[in-house]
């Protein structure tokens, strides 16, 4: 009951923070927080980055990321570490979250923008941090993993 609590909560803070963006900040513009960091207003029409904007549809993307994230739930339903299973929740969390995103807006909203001098990384939002951290919580995990079976193995 915890995750579920979790996983609605961490949907819901992304979501109610892109609407706050949306309604408050103009498209393409740019609020500077610190040196390094802007909260902007970018609606991204493709996947990671970008990538494959105007050439892959909405519908195709939806699609493709449910399916990627009902095997995600697959996993999360059959492991049996907890890191494994808070990470899958979390990578579940930030897709379900960009997917809803995705079908009520017809694209995804980005909102934070890292940048240094000329060197800058693409905007992203809360739901693509969780995903990141879901990520390496099970890197984490299969690194201990690793470790383990390899002194086992000596």
């Amino acid at each position: 009951m915890k995750k579920i609590f979790i996983l609605f909560l961490l949907i819901s803070l992304d979501l109610i923070i892109k609407t706050l963006i949306y309604e408050n900040i103009e498209l393409n513009s740019f609020v500077t927080i610190l040196p390094i960091l802007e909260i902007t207003h970018i609606h991204n029409y493709g996947i990671s980055f970008g990538l494959l904007s105007g050439i892959i549809s909405k519908e195709i993307i939806i699609i493709i990321s449910s399916i990627i994230t009902l095997f995600i739930f697959y996993l999360f339903i059959n492991s049996l570490n907890n890191i494994e299973k808070w990470g899958l929740l979390i990578i579940i969390a930030g897709a379900i979250s960009n997917i809803i995103d995705r079908t009520l807006n017809d694209y995804v909203l980005d909102f934070i923008y890292l940048h240094y001098n000329n060197y800058y990384w693409p905007a992203f939002n809360f739901a693509d941090i969780y995903i990141t951290i879901g990520v390496l919580l099970i890197l984490y995990k299969a690194i201990i993993d690793l470790k383990k079976y390899t002194y086992d193995k000596n």
